[in-house]
Protein backbone atom coordinates (compact mmCIF):
# COMPACT_ATOMS: atom_id res chain seq x y z
CA UNK A 1 0.00 0.00 0.00
CA UNK A 2 1.59 3.55 -1.28
CA UNK A 3 2.14 5.68 2.29
CA UNK A 4 3.98 8.81 2.82
CA UNK A 5 7.45 8.69 3.59
CA UNK A 6 6.69 11.81 6.95
CA UNK A 7 4.52 11.24 9.59
CA UNK A 8 1.53 13.42 9.81
CA UNK A 9 2.58 15.09 13.56
CA UNK A 10 5.44 16.16 11.57
CA UNK A 11 3.10 17.57 8.62
CA UNK A 12 1.08 19.55 11.13
CA UNK A 13 4.22 20.93 13.17
CA UNK A 14 5.59 22.48 10.14
CA UNK A 15 1.87 24.05 9.29
CA UNK A 16 1.44 25.00 12.63
CA UNK A 17 5.11 27.11 12.70
CA UNK A 18 4.24 28.17 9.29
CA UNK A 19 1.20 29.69 10.61
CA UNK A 20 2.67 31.34 13.41
CA UNK A 21 5.29 33.34 11.43
CA UNK A 22 2.30 33.84 8.99
CA UNK A 23 0.43 35.12 11.79
CA UNK A 24 3.27 37.64 13.00
CA UNK A 25 3.85 38.99 9.31
CA UNK A 26 0.32 39.86 9.19
CA UNK A 27 0.01 41.45 12.24
CA UNK A 28 -3.67 43.39 11.74
CA UNK A 29 -5.46 40.33 9.78
CA UNK A 30 -5.04 37.32 11.80
CA UNK A 31 -8.83 36.02 10.08
CA UNK A 32 -6.76 35.65 6.93
CA UNK A 33 -3.75 33.61 8.78
CA UNK A 34 -6.42 31.51 9.93
CA UNK A 35 -8.25 30.69 6.64
CA UNK A 36 -4.58 30.02 5.01
CA UNK A 37 -3.75 28.04 7.90
CA UNK A 38 -7.28 26.00 7.48
CA UNK A 39 -6.77 25.72 3.87
CA UNK A 40 -2.81 24.16 4.33
CA UNK A 41 -4.52 21.28 6.97
CA UNK A 42 -7.39 20.14 4.50
CA UNK A 43 -4.67 20.06 1.54
CA UNK A 44 -2.47 17.99 4.12
CA UNK A 45 -5.79 15.84 5.18
CA UNK A 46 -6.48 15.49 1.41
CA UNK A 47 -2.92 14.51 0.22
CA UNK A 48 -2.18 11.72 2.83
CA UNK A 49 -6.07 10.50 1.76
CA UNK A 50 -4.98 10.02 -1.47
CA UNK A 51 -1.65 8.82 -0.74
CA UNK A 52 -2.92 6.05 1.21
CA UNK A 53 -5.55 4.09 -1.45
CA UNK A 54 -4.72 0.56 -2.58
CA UNK A 55 -2.72 0.77 -5.72
CA UNK A 56 -4.97 -1.32 -9.03
CA UNK A 57 -2.43 -3.45 -9.87
CA UNK A 58 -1.96 -4.09 -14.03
CA UNK A 59 -4.52 -6.26 -16.06
CA UNK A 60 -2.03 -9.07 -16.80
CA UNK A 61 -4.55 -12.59 -16.13
CA UNK A 62 -7.63 -13.15 -15.54
CA UNK A 63 -6.79 -14.45 -12.04
CA UNK A 64 -4.43 -12.03 -10.02
CA UNK A 65 -3.71 -13.21 -6.43
CA UNK A 66 -1.57 -10.72 -4.52
CA UNK A 67 -2.13 -12.56 -1.06
CA UNK A 68 -0.20 -15.88 -2.43
CA UNK A 69 -3.27 -17.92 -1.82
CA UNK A 70 -3.53 -19.84 -4.60
CA UNK A 71 -1.21 -22.18 -5.90
CA UNK A 72 -0.01 -21.59 -9.65
CA UNK A 73 -1.79 -24.37 -10.51
CA UNK A 74 -5.17 -23.37 -8.86
CA UNK A 75 -5.04 -20.07 -10.34
CA UNK A 76 -4.10 -21.62 -13.74
CA UNK A 77 -7.00 -24.16 -13.65
CA UNK A 78 -9.67 -20.42 -12.78
CA UNK A 79 -8.15 -18.50 -15.45
CA UNK A 80 -8.31 -21.08 -18.05
CA UNK A 81 -12.22 -21.68 -17.33
CA UNK A 82 -12.50 -18.20 -17.55
CA UNK A 83 -10.75 -17.42 -20.49
CA UNK A 84 -12.88 -20.22 -22.54
CA UNK A 85 -16.34 -18.87 -21.38
CA UNK A 86 -14.90 -15.71 -22.53
CA UNK A 87 -14.02 -17.29 -26.53
CA UNK A 88 -17.37 -19.26 -26.45
CA UNK A 89 -19.86 -16.41 -24.72
CA UNK A 90 -17.67 -13.05 -25.16
CA UNK A 91 -18.12 -11.72 -21.46
CA UNK A 92 -15.40 -11.16 -19.42
CA UNK A 93 -14.77 -12.56 -15.87
CA UNK A 94 -12.02 -11.14 -13.57
CA UNK A 95 -10.93 -12.31 -10.22
CA UNK A 96 -8.78 -10.21 -8.01
CA UNK A 97 -7.57 -11.40 -4.69
CA UNK A 98 -5.85 -8.33 -1.99
CA UNK A 99 -5.16 -8.56 1.67
CA UNK A 100 -7.27 -5.70 2.33
CA UNK A 101 -8.63 -2.38 0.84
CA UNK A 102 -8.30 -0.85 3.80
CA UNK A 103 -8.44 2.49 4.39
CA UNK A 104 -11.14 1.97 1.42
CA UNK A 105 -14.22 0.24 1.33
CA UNK A 106 -14.43 -2.80 -0.67
CA UNK A 107 -17.09 -1.51 -2.81
CA UNK A 108 -15.34 1.45 -3.81
CA UNK A 109 -11.86 -0.16 -4.56
CA UNK A 110 -13.92 -2.18 -6.85
CA UNK A 111 -14.82 0.12 -8.59
CA UNK A 112 -12.08 2.05 -9.54
CA UNK A 113 -10.97 -1.39 -10.61
CA UNK A 114 -13.17 -1.70 -12.79
CA UNK A 115 -12.90 1.63 -14.34
CA UNK A 116 -9.37 1.18 -14.97
CA UNK A 117 -9.25 -2.41 -16.80
CA UNK A 118 -12.84 -1.40 -18.31
CA UNK A 119 -13.36 -5.64 -18.32
CA UNK A 120 -15.66 -7.02 -20.91
CA UNK A 121 -16.96 -5.68 -24.76
CA UNK A 122 -17.73 -1.64 -24.86
CA UNK A 123 -20.34 -2.34 -27.12
CA UNK A 124 -21.85 -4.51 -24.85
CA UNK A 125 -20.89 -3.81 -21.25
CA UNK A 126 -20.45 -7.49 -19.89
CA UNK A 127 -17.75 -7.58 -17.44
CA UNK A 128 -17.99 -9.13 -14.20
CA UNK A 129 -15.15 -8.01 -11.52
CA UNK A 130 -14.90 -10.49 -8.52
CA UNK A 131 -13.00 -9.02 -5.57
CA UNK A 132 -11.47 -10.93 -2.64
CA UNK A 133 -10.27 -8.68 0.32
CA UNK A 134 -8.71 -11.97 2.35
CA UNK A 135 -7.50 -9.96 5.50
CA UNK A 136 -11.03 -8.08 5.41
CA UNK A 137 -13.15 -11.12 5.07
CA UNK A 138 -14.64 -9.24 2.19
CA UNK A 139 -16.20 -10.28 -1.03
CA UNK A 140 -17.69 -8.15 -3.84
CA UNK A 141 -19.14 -9.22 -7.32
CA UNK A 142 -19.33 -5.93 -9.17
CA UNK A 143 -21.03 -6.07 -12.34
CA UNK A 144 -21.61 -3.87 -15.56
CA UNK A 145 -24.66 -2.65 -16.67
CA UNK A 146 -25.16 -4.95 -19.43
CA UNK A 147 -25.50 -7.94 -17.11
CA UNK A 148 -27.35 -6.56 -14.34
CA UNK A 149 -30.65 -8.35 -15.33
CA UNK A 150 -28.64 -11.66 -15.14
CA UNK A 151 -26.99 -11.32 -12.13
CA UNK A 152 -28.61 -8.93 -9.33
CA UNK A 153 -28.13 -8.05 -5.94
CA UNK A 154 -30.52 -10.73 -4.77
CA UNK A 155 -28.58 -13.54 -7.30
CA UNK A 156 -25.04 -12.09 -6.07
CA UNK A 157 -25.48 -12.53 -2.76
CA UNK A 158 -26.70 -16.22 -3.39
CA UNK A 159 -23.54 -16.92 -5.29
CA UNK A 160 -21.50 -15.49 -2.32
CA UNK A 161 -23.73 -17.38 0.72
CA UNK A 162 -23.95 -20.67 -1.54
CA UNK A 163 -20.75 -20.65 -3.29
CA UNK A 164 -17.87 -18.75 -1.37
CA UNK A 165 -18.65 -18.31 1.92
CA UNK A 166 -18.84 -22.04 2.94
CA UNK A 167 -15.73 -22.40 0.65
CA UNK A 168 -13.71 -19.71 2.45
CA UNK A 169 -14.45 -20.75 5.84
CA UNK A 170 -13.34 -24.24 5.21
CA UNK A 171 -10.43 -22.62 4.15
CA UNK A 172 -10.69 -23.76 0.43
CA UNK A 173 -10.50 -20.35 -1.41
CA UNK A 174 -9.98 -22.23 -4.98
CA UNK A 175 -12.97 -24.09 -4.68
CA UNK A 176 -15.19 -20.88 -3.79
CA UNK A 177 -13.57 -19.26 -6.24
CA UNK A 178 -14.08 -22.06 -8.94
CA UNK A 179 -17.82 -22.59 -7.79
CA UNK A 180 -18.70 -18.37 -7.93
CA UNK A 181 -17.19 -18.49 -11.58
CA UNK A 182 -19.35 -21.16 -12.33
CA UNK A 183 -22.64 -19.62 -11.08
CA UNK A 184 -21.94 -16.52 -12.55
CA UNK A 185 -21.49 -17.80 -16.27
CA UNK A 186 -24.16 -20.13 -15.75
CA UNK A 187 -26.55 -17.04 -15.03
CA UNK A 188 -24.29 -14.79 -18.31
CA UNK A 189 -25.17 -17.63 -20.11
CA UNK A 190 -29.21 -16.89 -20.19
CA UNK A 191 -28.51 -13.35 -21.71
CA UNK A 192 -28.51 -14.37 -24.98
CA UNK A 193 -26.03 -11.97 -25.51
CA UNK A 194 -23.74 -12.12 -28.93
CA UNK A 195 -20.80 -14.54 -28.64
CA UNK A 196 -17.11 -13.46 -29.76
CA UNK A 197 -14.19 -12.74 -27.70
CA UNK A 198 -13.21 -10.15 -24.91
CA UNK A 199 -11.62 -7.27 -26.59
CA UNK A 200 -11.84 -5.04 -23.59
CA UNK A 201 -13.46 -1.60 -23.35
CA UNK A 202 -16.75 -2.31 -20.67
CA UNK A 203 -17.36 0.30 -18.29
CA UNK A 204 -18.34 0.21 -15.11
CA UNK A 205 -18.51 3.35 -13.32
CA UNK A 206 -22.00 4.73 -12.39
CA UNK A 207 -24.17 1.98 -13.89
CA UNK A 208 -22.42 -0.84 -12.05
CA UNK A 209 -24.07 -2.24 -9.40
CA UNK A 210 -22.55 -4.88 -6.90
CA UNK A 211 -22.96 -6.99 -3.66
CA UNK A 212 -20.38 -7.07 -0.79
CA UNK A 213 -20.86 -9.87 1.74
Amino acid sequence: MTRLMVHLSDVTELLFNSFMRLRTGLGRAPQFAYLILAALLALASATVGVADVLPIPALATRVIDQTGTLTPAQTAEIDQKLATFERTKGSQIVVLMVPTTQPEEISGYANRVGNAWKIGRKAEGDGVLLIVAKNDRRVRIEVAKSLEGAIPDLAAKQIIDSAITPNFKAGNFAAGISAASDLIMARIATEGLPGGESSGGGSFGDNSQGRTH
